[in-house]
């Protein structure tokens, strides 16, 4: 051993140390979790399928994860009357968890809340929502998970997984993510709400796949390797979001029901001819003289050249996009298009519209873009400025969006998700 090593004899107990620990305080990981809320019967009393209520509780150092709520996870395509109902109404209220070395919390059950936490410094993802319905996360901060940079495994600060329908993810906090997703619903999840976040630092700061049906609006992405990932999916409603230096990324591929390498996962999902039908309005995408790719970015793969011929987009318009210095990149990447790889990239929008005339009839663009356009972009102030000549590009939104954003119609016609500085 040396100064940065330590040994556990796990069979007679004792953990040895270089250092003398006299006067000292040692923390020790030394279980795997701290409170597991089980759905099997204890001495012989049936569970409740009550959800626990946790207010003010600090979790940390837990070998595996700090708090499990069990349940039944449906391993193929579900009706959800079927699962989530084995605990319901788990409430997570000032909780802090931090430095476990796998996730904070494995959550299931309906009618979930996780509201005003902490989930920091985990090794994998940060809370796993699995299979539930009507969950709430709001106000909460999530940062510095994957913390090791693991390589081959795709982990997110949240992951909302397998068939969740109608999760609400509000107000936010998501940061200090380098080598991992933000906020990932991932496979068969329907109808969810995505509203008023705040993602910086992250690979897909939110990442929506193999799933039918989101609303995405009032959110800020700033230095995302993507900032909005739509892969597919179908269904993903996308208005007044603000990305800086995170592109926005529309994908389909081959992958489907038969033969995929993660069984029926796409099974959950629309198929390949079904992935499209989706909205985006009202978006402020802003890249700095040292960005270097498209920032709308619209792809499928080779194969599917001449098999999907549909626009995957129901509307597409009122976007401003804005080249702070000189392009480092053409400014929109298209599919399909006619062509051997389906593929083209357009330097501006006019270029763009001259080829594709149905789409982005009023979105603008400003390139090489030589004045300000926030507040303050150091000072996270990005209220738009009101001498910003892109600044009342945007157009009216539905009044469903309207009610979930609390904004009035005046309101929505600043691009991206702040208004105009008074």
């Amino acid at each position: 051993m040396d100064d940065d090593s330590y040994y556990i004899d796990y069979k007679n107990g004792y953990i040895y140390l270089t250092l003398d620990p006299m006067d000292k305080r040692v923390e020790i990981t030394a279980h795997d979790g701290a409170l597991t809320r089980t759905t099997r019967a204890i001495n012989g009393r049936a569970a409740d399928r009550v959800g626990p209520t946790i207010r003010g509780i600090s979790f940390t150092q837990y070998a595996y994860r700090a708090l499990e709520i069990e349940g039944a996870d449906p391993d193929g395509p579900a009706d959800p009357s079927t699962f989530g109902k084995d605990v319901v109404g788990t409430t997570l209220e000032h909780v802090t968890i931090t430095y476990c070395s796998r996730v904070a919390a494995y959550l299931r059950g309906d009618h979930l809340t996780l509201r005003h936490c902490l989930i920091s410094d985990t090794e994998t993802e940060g809370i796993y929502i699995l299979s539930s319905s009507d969950c709430l996360l709001e106000r909460n901060i999530f940062r510095r998970n994957n913390m090791q940079n693991m390589q081959g495994y795709f982990p997110s600060a949240v992951k909302i997984f397998n068939q969740t329908w109608r999760v609400v993810c509000r107000d936010n906090y998501v940061t200090e993510n380098p080598h991992s997703n933000g906020i990932w619903y991932d496979v068969g999840n329907r109808d969810g709400v995505f509203i008023n976040n705040w993602v910086e630092d992250s690979l897909d700061g939110f990442f929506f796949e193999i799933s039918r049906g989101v609303t995405v609006a009032g959110n800020l992405f700033v230095n995302c390797d993507n900032g909005i990932r739509i892969l597919n999916a179908a269904d993903a409603h996308i208005y007044n979001n603000t990305l800086v230096n995170s592109r926005a990324l529309f994908e389909r591929t081959t992958r489907s029901a038969v033969g995929d390498h993660f069984g029926w996962h796409p099974a959950t999902g629309p198929d390949v001819d079904e992935r499209h039908g989706h909205t985006f309005i009202n978006n402020l995408l802003v890249a700095d003289k040292h960005y270097w790719r498209p920032i709308f970015h619209v792809d499928q793969v080779p194969e599917l050249c001449g098999v999907l011929t549909d626009d995957p987009f129901l509307r597409l318009d009122q976007n401003v996009y804005v080249w702070r210095g000189m392009p480092q990149a053409n400014l929109i990447h298209w599919s399909p298009v006619e062509g051997e790889v389906c593929t083209r990239q357009y330097a501006s929008v006019e270029a763009f519209r001259k080829e594709q005339p149905e789409w982005e009839t009023n979105s603008r663009n400003w390139l090489n873009y030589p004045g300000q356009i926030f507040v303050s972009q150091d000072l996270n102030r990005f209220e738009l400025l009101p001498d910003f000549p892109g600044a009342r590009v945007a157009g009216d939104l539905p009044q469903d969006i309207l009610e979930l954003l609390g904004w009035t119609q005046q309101r929505a016609r600043t691009p991206g998700a702040f208004p105009v500085a008074q």
